[in-house]
């Protein structure tokens, strides 16, 4: 081989490994089938079945995963079964979308015994949250996209939870969404576009420096968004600090931060969660939305495409964040 364009290749390859398209699972149609697995806690069949019932009404066929009810000391099943039901989930060609019961604790073991190729191989939209921050992360650092928002008991709540239901139905068939929220004191305006990723500040803190860790693709410009419950200010602090100290924070289009909730305020005198936050991102010149619809709210979860490009704007009055293809 030509010296010159060995020493070409040489620089080329890494560079295009580092910037691996995004793959974004087909759209679901009336009459696809949804798994529902779980990961990690062990759910109550009840949630279970609301949750298929509402599948149902969507016009989708829930297939319940072989261990997705058991019990094994909290967890649903042995590591080995829940693992089991995710490769079973992603392997088989006629489930086309795979929803998790719930998070809790639990999905990091599934990821030990799931290698990033099966992500790959089987793109398909894994949908939750909190815990399941695990299986959102792996899917994005094999070049995934995924879903980040409600499990079985959100997709089957009435009333408030609707709007954020019919999101979620037009996002399975296709229509990425536009979402809009009401501006924050704390906001630092700017505009930046990038990959979005993020979930469960404490999950993928957990992930850091692994394979699964879809921090890994800083370079690729990323946009990340944090949200967490029962962490303390103090803690959500360190965890900060672990993605400065990695050189990640520096490296951020922009930040969304969701909702914090069940931690001690006030904290090391900072008043809540928002503020101690900004004691440190303030210094980054970068867009930042605070108190953003997401996490575990009460009220609103709005799903996040985890792995697609997204514009956001934070202005004067509200906040902008457009997922585009």
């Amino acid at each position: 081989m030509n010296r010159r364009l060995f020493l070409l290749l040489t620089v080329l390859v890494p560079a295009l490994k580092g910037q691996c398209q995004m793959v974004m699972p087909p759209a679901l149609k009336a009459g696809d089938t949804i798994a529902i697995i779980s990961p990690s806690s062990s759910p109550d069949s009840m949630t279970v079945a609301k949750g298929c019932a509402a599948l149902r009404e969507w016009g989708y066929v829930p297939v319940v995963g072989p261990n997705a009810l058991k019990d094994y000391h909290g967890f649903a099943g042995t590591a080995d079964e829940r693992a089991a039901d995710l490769r079973w989930a992603l392997r088989d060609s006629t489930i086309k979308a795979i929803l998790c019961s719930r998070g809790g604790d639990g999905a990091v073991q599934v990821l030990y015994r799931t290698p990033l190729e099966e992500f790959a191989r089987h793109p398909k939209w894994i949908i939750g949250f909190s815990d399941i921050t695990a299986l959102h992360s792996a899917e994005a650092a094999a070049g995934v996209m995924s879903i980040h928002g409600s499990m079985c008991d959100g997709i089957a709540a009435k009333g408030e939870r609707d709007s954020v239901n019919a999101i979620m139905q037009r996002l399975l068939r296709g229509q990425l969404p536009t979402y809009q929220a009401p501006s924050h004191p704390l906001n630092q305006q700017g505009e930046a576009t990038g990959i979005l990723v993020g979930g469960n500040l404490s999950v993928f803190s957990g992930l850091a420096g692994s394979d699964y860790d879809f921090l890994n693709r800083v370079d690729e410009g990323l946009i990340l968004f944090i949200e967490d419950t029962q962490e303390s200010m103090s803690k959500v602090d360190r965890m900060l600090h672990q993605i400065e100290i990695r050189g990640i924070l520096p490296k951020l289009k922009g930040i969304i931060v969701g909702h914090f909730s069940k931690y001690k305020s006030p904290e090391n005198g900072f008043a809540d969660m928002y503020e101690m936050l900004h004691e440190y991102l303030q210094h980054y010149d970068i867009p930042v939305c605070y108190d953003f619809p997401v996490g575990h709210h009460s009220r609103y979860n709005f799903p996040m495409v985890i792995g697609c490009r997204v514009q956001v704007k934070v202005g004067p009055n509200h906040t902008r964040i457009e997922f585009v293809e």
